[in-house]
């Protein structure tokens, strides 16, 4: 019995010894192949044919600025303060010529100073205009005869004794009080002018005065020279607001600065420093909207925006017409700005994103594929991951395994919320399936795996680039602002989202729209 025994042990001894020597063997023979015949990047051996796709040409965006541009009432009473008179006088031919031969009838008035107010999208302005008529003079011969035909109506008696007749001397006086009240409804004109539409009222407190018995209403003699003096200065003002060119000159001032490239920072290290070129084309406004504290005019401009390799110096000629369109809402800004990412970049990003990713996430699975190495190129409507993967086999002791070359084609989405580029509609190409083929039954039981977690996985993350955009955008947003005495510009990005993407061989683009606000405040106006 115990040769028998001796010679069991023998035997096991020799089974586990050779099974030892084969799997050294075919350890190190896989050693070998991948030392002496390794594998280059995923991406260079076995890959599918690609479909070459035509260089991405340079695209036209619109873009946006529309500024309000609220100028206060205080800066309006302001202006008409210095510009209207504070003083008025004048004088009127003699009426009573038959009764007195010299006489003079003149009024000195002062204006209080300016109310200014808004109303139902119309802007009033205010004042009282307060003084004296004063009567001079000299009664002619048979004057007296004359006191009881001429009559006059009045609403009250200012009149002294005509007992000064008989020195012949008159010097009479009356208090002249009135309200003037201009109301102005602005349009804007085609013409980058501006028609104020003003009207004006007058009206003169009754009064009177007696001379010599004759009766003299004051309101009769002073309101047609006030209507006539305040007309006046409405036709004047009129006139300089609907010639004054500060609309079109501040409105060339700003399209010259948008006619321009702006430079965005590289997004990566191998990505050119590309160039945002905007090109205003067209400029549109609102009517002026009033309110209790400002009268606002909103201009907005429509630009082409494209990305170019080189800074341009774009031709834009200023429009000679004004489009007047219906009211706009707030201020605010759009840009368009694609942004160029080299598909060098691109996979190192997705090689970040996949490499040491296990499928499947199960410590009781019979296989495991990790992932090596990771590329990405473009071919038609779809893009190709190419993976170096090695799998490994866990239900033996030796846990055998291999690498290989596999590739995965994807639909590329945009996921705009997240900022990212996820691929979907994965499918393992053919020659993959074989390549886990030769891995063994449990690596092939780990594609759907595989795929699932390609899903979810396979994606880049593009927002490294949108803050590069935003960054980019928001410093030449900050040229618009201007901080002058009675002037005060606000423009802030507020947002950016990505709206569109497309690529060529060697390059991926995405469309991205930045979103801000701008507005414009006046507290002085020029020559104030």
């Amino acid at each position: 019995m115990a040769p028998t025994k001796r010679k069991r042990t023998f035997s096991l001894r020799r089974i586990l010894l050779g099974a030892v020597v084969v799997a050294v063997f075919f350890s190190g023979t896989l050693w070998a192949l991948n030392a002496y015949f390794p594998v280059n990047n995923p991406s260079d051996k076995g890959r599918p044919a690609l479909v070459q796709m035509p260089p991405l040409q340079p695209i036209i965006r619109t873009s946006l600025v529309i500024a309000p541009i609220a100028i206060s009432h205080v800066a309006i009473r302001d202006a008409l303060e210095v510009a209207a008179p504070r003083n008025l006088s004048g004088k009127r031919d003699n009426p009573l010529s038959q009764a007195l031969g010299k006489l003079d009838i003149g009024w000195n008035l002062s204006r209080s100073p300016l109310v200014i107010a808004g109303r139902s999208e119309a802007l009033s302005l205010s004042t009282n205009l307060t003084g004296i008529l004063r009567v001079t003079g000299q009664a002619a011969a048979g004057a007296g005869g004359l006191v009881g035909s001429i009559t006059g109506v009045i609403n009250s008696e200012l009149g002294r004794n005509v007992g000064n007749l008989a020195t012949g001397l008159l010097d009479q006086r009356a208090e002249i009080k009135s309200n003037v009240l201009v109301t102005a409804r602005p349009q804007l004109l085609p013409s980058w002018r501006i028609e104020p539409n003003l009207t004006g009222q007058v009206a003169v407190a009754d009064g009177g005065l007696s001379v010599i018995g004759i009766k003299i209403n004051v309101s009769n003699e002073v309101k047609p020279f006030i209507d006539r003096a305040v007309n006046d200065q409405i036709g004047t003002l009129q006139a300089q607001l609907r010639n004054d060119p500060t609309i079109e000159q501040v409105a060339r001032r700003e399209w010259a600065k948008m006619c321009r490239s702006i430079s965005f920072a590289a997004a990566g290290a191998s990505a050119p420093n590309l160039w945002l070129e905007m090109k205003p084309v067209r400029a549109f406004a609102a009517n002026p909207r009033i309110d209790a504290n400002a009268v606002t005019l909103t201009i907005g401009v429509q630009a082409e925006t494209r990305v170019v390799p080189t800074e341009t110096k774009p031709n834009c000629p200023f429009p000679a017409q004004l489009q007047i369109v219906p009211p706009l809402d707030q201020g605010r800004v759009s840009i368009a700005a694609p942004i160029d990412i080299p598909f060098i970049e691109v996979n190192r990003l997705m090689e970040a994103q996949l490499k040491g990713k296990k499928f499947p996430d199960d410590p009781n699975a019979a296989a495991e594929v990790t992932v090596l190495r990771a590329s990405v190129a473009a071919s038609g409507d779809r893009l190709l991951i190419s993976l170096r993967v090695k799998a490994r086999e866990k239900k033996s002791w030796f846990g055998f395994g291999a690498e290989a070359n596999i590739h995965v084609w994807g639909k590329p989405q945009l996921d705009p919320a997240k900022q990212m580029l996820r691929l979907t509609d994965i499918v393992l190409d053919v020659d993959s399936e074989a390549a886990f083929g030769l891995l063994g039954a449990a690596a092939r039981a780990a594609i759907p795996y595989m795929k699932d977690a390609l899903e979810e996985s396979a994606m880049i993350d593009l927002k490294p680039f949108a803050a590069s955009a935003r960054t980019s955008i928001a410093a030449a947003i900050a040229d618009f602002q201007k901080q002058e005495e009675g002037v005060r510009a606000d423009a802030n990005v507020t947002g950016l989202r990505l709206v569109e993407i497309a690529y060529d061989s060697k390059t991926l683009r995405v469309v991205a729209e930045a979103e801000g606000v701008v507005k414009v405040t006046v507290s002085k106006l020029p020559g104030q």
